[in-house]
């Protein structure tokens, strides 16, 4: 990787998209530093240490998301998630609306519409969570001004803020390299991992016994980090290929077809999609109580104790781990869900008979659509394990330890899913440009 970035400096264009999406990563992150006219941020930081206390690191996640905006309630608070939220229903809205199903099927002209449609929505998510803050702060204290004037100027710079973010991401994905907005949610993840580790390091390595227990722990945190980029790096790029063969026919005096091809079924399809709905699910519970101010007891208490991810596997409450099954259900049937609505074995085995192509041993049509599901839910359930391991390991030593950090098998996801994709069309620029330096000599 580090070979083909000092490749990639040597051509004057890729250096300047380079160059320019760092440029725009700065602007990003000087962002984040500039708080929120009219809120009091010291006040906001203790109310949020509470709510992560409660809310089994749901908002910890959100604040991981947005680079630390939002604990320093910046104008940047809300970040990409307005974005990031607003494609996800547009993504499931495309299958469930025809209309909007036709304009992803027109190319690039109805993707741009789709992608204009996705703005719009993105504004409309972000002055609804503007008000919604605005409101909430003016009541609890939180706002300098406790008044429509002092809601009003909130509302205007967070959505503001979140628009700026989004224009940025554009802009990265025009101009600069990869998408822009998985970059920034990249540089948002990675900016809060130098933290984590000074606190992993203060708790297990610095305040240890003696020099050896401190020396183990180290090697620990580092093999566990180690072993699950590795787990996550396996996860994402695994696939099955099935091959495909196209029958041979004549066009005029010619012979074409004849070719051979595969479909790549990835082994991870939905991404870290199963986690973030698995995740919200378990924790909207507990927010809703936090932010009406309830208290539950009795039943209605452990069952919130027992979503709340902070509870899980601890040794003293075993029983509260029963949510850590409910959650691993979650992910599971939510990889099988977003896959069933992102990929169609019954389109794909149409357009295969439309262009003459077959699976080898496969007979086309309802047959080929049968080995396409059998195929995909086996590959659908090691995708998810897969998910469900990166995902257990740091709630294993948050329980068991009380290793409690921003960062874990969500974010290495798509920290190492992003660097993965950029880098692959950093690589793709180079070969367009033919560039010897770029391959790799034996």
């Amino acid at each position: 990787m580090l070979t083909t970035l000092k490749n990639a400096f040597k051509i004057k264009d890729v250096r300047s998209r380079i160059l320019f999406t760092f440029v725009m990563l700065i602007i990003v992150r000087l962002g984040a530093a500039i708080p929120t006219p009219g809120v009091n941020s010291e006040v906001f930081s203790a109310w949020f240490a509470n709510q992560t206390a409660n809310t089994g690191g749901a908002l910890d996640f959100f604040n991981a998301m947005t680079g630390g905006s939002f604990t320093q309630m910046s104008i940047f608070a809300l970040n990409i998630t307005p974005y990031i939220t607003s494609s996800i229903i547009m993504q499931l809205l495309t299958i469930a609306i025809p209309k909007l199903e036709e304009m992803q099927r027109d190319g690039e002209d109805g993707r741009k519409k789709i992608r204009e449609i996705t703005r719009y929505v993105t504004i409309a998510l972000a002055l609804i969570e503007g008000l919604a803050m605005g409101i909430s702060f003016s009541r609890a204290g939180y706002l300098t001004q406790n008044n429509i004037f002092g809601i009003l100027v909130v509302v205007l710079s967070l959505t503001a803020g979140s628009s700026l973010v989004m224009w940025l991401g554009e802009q990265i994905t025009e101009k600069g390299v990869g998408n822009g907005i998985s970059v920034i949610l990249l540089i948002n993840i990675v900016s809060r991992i130098p933290e984590d580790f000074r606190t992993l390091f203060e708790q297990f390595v610095f305040n240890s016994s003696n020099i050896v227990t401190g020396g183990l722990a180290a090697l620990i945190i580092i093999a566990v980090v180690v072993l699950t980029v590795v787990l996550v790096v396996y996860l994402q790029g695994g696939e099955r290929r099935i091959p495909v063969q196209y029958s041979k026919k004549v066009v005029g005096r010619r012979m074409v077809g004849g070719q051979s091809t595969n479909i790549p079924l990835k082994v991870n399809t939905a991404g870290v999609i199963p986690i973030i709905f698995a995740s919200s699910i378990m924790s909207l519970p507990a927010i809703i109580v936090n932010f009406i101010g309830v208290t539950p007891s009795g039943i209605w208490g452990h069952i919130i104790n027992g979503l709340n991810s902070n509870n899980w596997c601890v040794p003293a409450t075993p029983w509260y781990s029963i949510g850590l099954i409910i959650y691993i259900v979650l992910v599971i049937f939510f990889a099988y869900f977003y896959t069933a609505i992102t990929f169609n074995p019954m389109e794909i085995a149409d357009n295969m008979k439309k262009q003459g192509g077959f699976i080898p041993g496969i007979r086309p049509g309802k047959p080929t659509v049968d080995y396409l599901t059998k195929i995909l839910n086996n590959i659908i359930f090691i995708g998810a394990c897969g998910l469900v391991i990166v995902a257990f390991i740091p709630i294993f030593f948050n329980g068991v330890f009380g290793a409690n950090v921003s960062f874990g098998g969500t974010s290495l996801i798509i920290i190492v899913g992003v660097v993965l994709e950029t880098m692959k069309q950093v690589e793709s620029m180079m070969l367009v440009r033919h560039y010897k330096g770029f391959l790799n000599e034996d």
